[in-house]
């Protein structure tokens, strides 16, 4: 493929990073392109010593210096090529939006939904029908270290507010980071340890808004600052909400408030650079719904967290760039309510320590008969230790884990390149298991315990293929077989779990969990219309989920079967089959100014069946949605309608989930200004509306779907400014 080719379609795809997350190098691009949620894989070279950083190197241009009408997330230099689709939401989209959670910013993308357990509070990200164990949820390249995977109740611990972008990485892709990551991985970018020095020696961004549907106020602001080798960062976020309302009423026991903040600093040479941050964040939010509600249960989530990272360009040998990250976290929560007694106070506690390292290792090309060979190797390592207090359901509980990876690119010409990637991983648990009766009955035993350490090898192969076409389309074709190790709380759960009104039973004999995926994708990220489609088909051998065995509990194993608070869920195996798509596609119908005027849509669904026709719990309704938008001469609006089908494909002891719509619509005005007169290079003014038509809207792969709904008609004013 000819190099400038290679170039335009990198700057065309402005909604995709190919670089997995925490790849950033040092130098920072922007382009023109179009709206930012379309994504396409990019063509990309990976980068090499030819292009090494600057000793001070310059931002990304001030967004004011784009046009609106052309305007998208960054571009960065690309260090490894990915067949898969990448979802990015991008800098300005989180100022508008101003999610809260990680699953508020993505539960409305192609192929994304979220938990909502608390709206605005705990709600992780499910990316085609995946969630917990097979998420990784990640900040700058190392693993949150919360316990949101552990129960829906819990919060992911990362504020999306001073993110510089949020990306979704499904397929082949993941391999890099686990088999933790089956299904995904959403990443939280930012610039807490410093990878740049800004042009006129500091740069910043400071957001705020109200929402009419929560009484919602948040505020947070990011500066970065640097001079003679030596960048810091700073950053900091508080929000507050009251309970929202719902069509008709208020969803009592909803309300939220969270806080925190992050200081960075970094060495920055002409070969590269490193440096360490260090963050904290606390909340407190209600659980809506149900006991919880009645109970006036809260979480109080708080974390500290330490990030080290860096980057080394050698002049010579074999290794054109070596990579480290590593990081470490201390998060603890405790769940507060009114317990049997009547008392008001601390119901259980949740503890996690958890420290992750990658090295990486990028090669030098390797010229061959076939073509070029461009790839890394790299090695993992973790662990993680998980305790927990009073009327918690799982014992304390290590994991370890030591992996190595290799990814490799061949570049054929025409156009046409093959990716192939491989991982091995050895995985060891050790904690109490408890053997239950085989009914989960006491009428049939007393369960007993005993200790107990398993260890695994995960091991995970993908191959893929993708060819540039005519009119910058770009069709991809890959395949996987990943390996997952079950967690510690899939094996050693054993008790009530309140926030969640369920009563959990681990298993300890669980075996690997398998998967065998085959998708293909046609994108077009250049021109008038931009397209991404996917489709895919996976099958798994021995899939893990959660069965709810019929059995209500109380508090103790004694009570199931006669109890009635909590719900019996018992992690089991099962073969599975799951398919579905993902569209996304914008049209440019009308020159309006320097901008246009066009036209998007979106499709998005499931299935998910064992192999005895029964549905896999809690999965997300298919989903059509559409619009159009206006981008020009600094205005941006749009109105789009995001229609849910009737979830009609449920699990045994589920219900069915009514469709419903959500009409959402916005108009910003943003203005480019004087930075020597005002301090600030632009500044953003917007409204936006969301659920319009105060639809009841309950969310089908929610464990509270049936006790709550997701807020109602919202108003959100924003101001943000750019310096």
């Amino acid at each position: 493929m000819r190099r400038g080719r290679s170039k335009r379609m990198l700057l065309a795809a402005g909604a995709l990073l190919t670089a997995a997350p925490g790849l950033a190098p040092v130098v920072r691009a922007q382009e023109a392109a179009t709206l930012e949620e379309i994504s396409v894989t990019s063509v990309s070279p990976i980068q090499g010593r030819s292009a090494a950083p600057s000793p001070v190197p310059s931002p990304a241009p001030s967004p004011a210096s784009v046009p609106l009408a052309a305007r998208a997330a960054e571009v960065l230099p690309v260090v490894a090529t990915t067949f898969s689709p990448v979802t990015v939401i991008p800098q300005d989209r989180i100022a508008r939006d101003q999610p809260r959670t990680l699953g508020d910013a993505l539960f409305d993308r192609p192929g994304i939904s979220s938990s909502t357990y608390a709206p605005g509070a705990a709600s992780r990200p499910i990316i085609r029908g995946l969630d917990n164990a097979r998420v990784r949820i990640q900040e700058n390249g190392i693993v949150n270290g919360g316990v949101s995977d552990l129960g829906e109740d819990h919060a992911v611990p990362v504020n999306p507010l001073n993110a510089s972008r949020i990306e979704v990485i499904r397929g082949p892709a993941t391999l890099r980071y686990g088999s933790g990551a089956i299904g995904g991985v959403v990443s939280a970018e930012n610039n807490q340890v410093p990878t740049f020095i800004p042009a006129r020696g500091v740069t910043g961004q400071v957001t705020t808004g109200y929402t009419t549907v929560d009484n919602g106020r948040l505020g947070a602001a990011s500066v970065d600052a640097g001079a003679d080798g030596i960048a810091v960062h700073a950053d900091g976020f508080k929000t507050a909400t009251d309970s929202y309302a719902i069509p008709g009423g208020i969803q009592r026991n909803s309300a939220t408030e969270s806080q925190g903040g992050a200081f960075g600093i970094s060495a920055i040479g002409d070969r590269g650079f490193v440096g360490v941050a260090y963050s904290h964040y606390d909340a407190i939010y209600q659980i809506p719904g149900g006991e919880a509600e009645e109970s006036r249960t809260r979480l109080t989530p708080n974390q500290d967290r330490l990030l080290a990272r860096g980057e080394y360009r050698p002049l010579s040998g074999p290794f054109e760039v070596l990579r480290f990250w590593a990081g470490g976290s201390v998060y603890r929560h405790e769940e507060i309510g009114i317990g049997e007694d009547g008392v008001d106070g601390v119901q259980a506690i949740f503890k996690n320590r958890e420290v992750e390292a990658r090295f990486e290792a990028q090669h030098v090309p390797v010229f061959t008969a076939l073509g070029t060979l461009t790839g890394a190797i790299g090695v993992q390592a973790g662990r993680r230790v998980l305790n927990s207090q009073l009327e918690s359901f799982l014992p304390p509980t290590e994991s370890r884990v030591l992996a190595g990876y290799l990814f490799e690119e061949l570049a054929v010409g025409n156009g046409l390149r093959f990716q192939a990637a491989g991982r091995i991983e050895g995985d060891r648990l050790n904690s109490t298991a408890t053997q239950f009766p085989d009914s989960y009955l006491p009428t049939d035993g007393d369960p007993f315990s005993y200790a107990l350490t398993r260890r695994f090898a995960p091991k995970s192969a993908s191959i893929g293929a993708l060819q540039e076409l005519p009119y910058g389309f770009v069709a991809s074709l890959n395949g996987s077989y990943v390996e997952r190790a079950p967690t510690g709380y899939e094996l050693f759960s054993q008790g009530p779990h309140d926030a969640t009104a369920t009563f959990e039973i681990g298993d300890p004999t669980l075996r690997l969990e398998r998967a065998r995926t085959v998708e293909i994708s046609l994108r077009r990220a250049e021109g008038p219309l931009r397209l991404d489609a996917t489709g895919y088909y996976t099958r798994y051998t021995g899939f893990i989920y959660k069965r709810d065995t019929g059995n209500r509990c109380d508090d103790d194993f004694a009570s199931c079967g006669s109890g009635d608070e909590l719900r019996q869920v018992v992690y089991s195996q099962a073969n599975a089959t799951f398919y579905g798509a993902e569209i996304g596609a914008q049209l440019d119908l009308l020159p309006v100014g320097d901008g246009w005027a066009g036209l998007e849509a979106q499709y998005d669904f499931v299935r998910a069946q064992f192999d005895d026709g029964s549905y896999v719990p809690r999965i997300p309704p298919h989903r059509l949605g559409g619009g159009a938008f206006v981008r020009a001469g600094g205005w941006f609006a749009r109105i789009n309608l995001l229609h849910a089908f009737d979830h009609t494909e449920i699990a045994p002891f589920e219900t069915t989930t009514p469709g419903w719509n959500d009409l959402r619509a916005e108009l910003a005005y943003t203005q480019a200004l004087d930075p020597a007169v005002y301090g600030a290079t632009e500044v953003t003014l917007g409204l936006q509306g969301r659920n319009l038509l105060d639809d009841d809207i309950r969310n089908s792969a929610s464990f509270k779907k049936d006790e709550i709904l997701l807020p109602g008609r919202n108003l959100r004013l924003f101001l943000t400014a750019r310096f």
